[in-house]
């Protein structure tokens, strides 16, 4: 766009483009939702401290950059973001064209002290910078507030006119609110209107003014030229301290000098931030990048790569078997069902609660037999029946499924740790795999032993005849694990939602 408009009127080096100068303009509209988010999260913390700060935000921020603007205005003749693009303020000369190329390349310094912001000047560009803003602020924050009643209500919104003997404060409300419903929206209508149209003139070269507000105030956007750093560079040396008459050593040079600190401190704690906005940018990009890239992921990764750890160790079952089932597993030892039925709620009810225990030795990868897994069952806390499960994985096992003992496919962890073959997890806590309908149902034979005894013993026959249930049949005296981790035996939440792929 700078090659079209030199086209016409010749190339201009201290005239910024219009992308410039919207840059600025969006990195000044991004201060204030930047801090005030900053300080909503620090008044979560002390709200007993910050909440009152938080409420005046508006009024803070607008004597905070009032502040600062001035500085810069005064220092280095542009905003504070207009600064930090390079970018300065200067009045325009009361001449035909209001450009002097000669004199600008025959005296530079006297054009610049000639072109340079006047106190009056500042002030006026500054209730442009400051106050305007800040009126716009709580403008579009009460016609956000007020405009939706209006619009939820309709007519009856506005049903009661003023009382004849209304107060002040409440006319002005009254009529401030009749502004924000009727007037404001064309105010703010015309308000974007002006600053596209002055926009697009600025654009094509036929303005010399970017913003309605400059031409309001006589001045325009340029780059900072030689002249203009070398003026800053001068004013930015520290000035020195006259020592008072009968003033003691060093008093002259201590911070609580009010003219010290007028004079030096002030001014280089204002310079600094122009150190501070690059470093906050930069320290938010790098954050951003951080969470949306995998590379902490892959960082993670590759630190945890040499550690071998073990596998979880969730272990609910007593230290001793319950003594119903050492009873019921030796032939020939006659016990009723009361007698059973009181003895699992004994072991139930005294059962120790859960704790992490030591790795049992290892394991041959071969078929274990389910008499191993039946001695020490965990203990239904709402049936008191016996859990069906599976023997938990040891360090010679640790990389075959736990139920089918086969390389673990998919791997897919429960809740409690375990990882399992996903087909084989998915079904047994469903209860459809056909290990748990094989030990249900009694059957022996197979990769393990399905079965305590080959044989039952009479008194459990008797009970199974009498219930009219299948010979070796356990239903109704365990359970098959469904809903359940198949190691530990404890529920896992949600069923087959509560799974979770293991990614390697």
């Amino acid at each position: 766009m700078e090659f079209m408009a030199s086209l016409q009127n010749g190339f201009d080096d201290h005239k910024p483009s219009l992308f410039e100068i919207l840059s600025e303009q969006q990195l000044s509209a991004l201060i204030p939702p930047s801090l005030r988010y900053l300080l909503t999260i620090a008044t979560h913390r002390n709200p007993r401290y910050l909440l009152r700060v938080l409420n005046t935000f508006d009024e803070l921020y607008a004597l905070l950059m009032l502040a600062v603007e001035r500085h810069y205005l005064k220092t280095y003749g542009g905003g504070f973001t207009e600064n930090f693009y390079g970018l300065k303020r200067e009045r325009v000369l009361r001449i035909k064209g209001g450009e002097a190329p000669r004199a600008r390349i025959g005296a530079p310094e006297l054009m610049r002290e000639t072109l340079q912001l006047r106190n009056r000047d500042i002030w006026n560009n500054l209730a442009f910078m400051v106050g305007l803003p800040y009126l716009k602020r709580k403008l579009d924050e009460s016609y956000d507030i007020h405009a939706p009643q209006a619009t939820i209500l309709g007519p009856n919104y506005n049903r009661d006119a003023l009382p004849y003997d209304a107060s002040l404060r409440q006319r002005i409300m009254y009529y401030y609110k009749w502004f924000l419903r009727n007037i404001y929206p064309s105010v703010n209508a015309a308000y974007y209107f002006s600053l596209i149209a002055f926009n697009l003139a600025y654009l094509f070269d036929n303005s010399k003014y970017s913003s309605p507000f400059l031409w309001l105030t006589g001045t325009r956007i340029r780059r900072l030229s030689k002249a203009d750093h070398h003026a800053i560079a001068l004013a930015a040396r520290p000035p020195e301290v006259p020592s008072r008459p009968g003033a003691r050593p060093g008093q002259a040079s201590s911070v609580f000098n009010p003219l010290l600190f007028t004079t030096v401190v002030y001014p280089r704690l204002l310079s600094s931030l122009k150190i501070l906005l690059p470093t906050s940018i930069f320290a938010l990009k790098f954050l951003e990048w951080w969470h949306a890239s995998d590379f902490a992921r892959q960082l993670s990764k590759k630190a945890t790569e040499g550690l071998d750890l073990p596998p979880p160790i969730i272990s609910g079952l007593p230290s001793k078997p319950p003594p119903s089932l050492l009873a019921s597993s030796k032939p020939n030892a006659p016990t009723s069902s009361s007698q059973q039925t009181t003895t699992i709620n004994t072991v139930a009810l005294s059962s120790p609660p859960i704790s992490v225990q030591p790795l049992s030795p290892p394991m041959s990868t071969s078929a274990v037999p389910y008499k191993s897994i039946k001695a020490n069952p965990p203990i239904s806390s709402t049936s008191l029946l016996p859990i069906h499960t599976v023997p938990t994985p040891t360090m010679a096992t640790s990389s075959l499924c736990p139920i089918c003992m086969h390389p673990i496919q998919t791997a897919t962890s429960a809740q409690t740790g375990f990882v399992f073959c996903y087909t084989c997890i998915f079904k047994w806590v469903d209860g459809s795999h056909d290990r748990q309908t094989a030990f249900m149902e009694g059957k022996s034979g197979g990769e393990e032993r399905w079965d305590e005894d080959e044989d039952d013993s009479d008194e459990e026959e008797q009970s199974d005849n009498a219930k009219g249930t299948k010979r070796g049949s356990r239903e109704g005296k365990w359970e098959s694990g469904k809903g359940r981790c198949a190691v530990t035996g404890r529920r896992v939440l949600a069923g087959t939602d509560g799974l979770r792929r293991v990614m390697v």
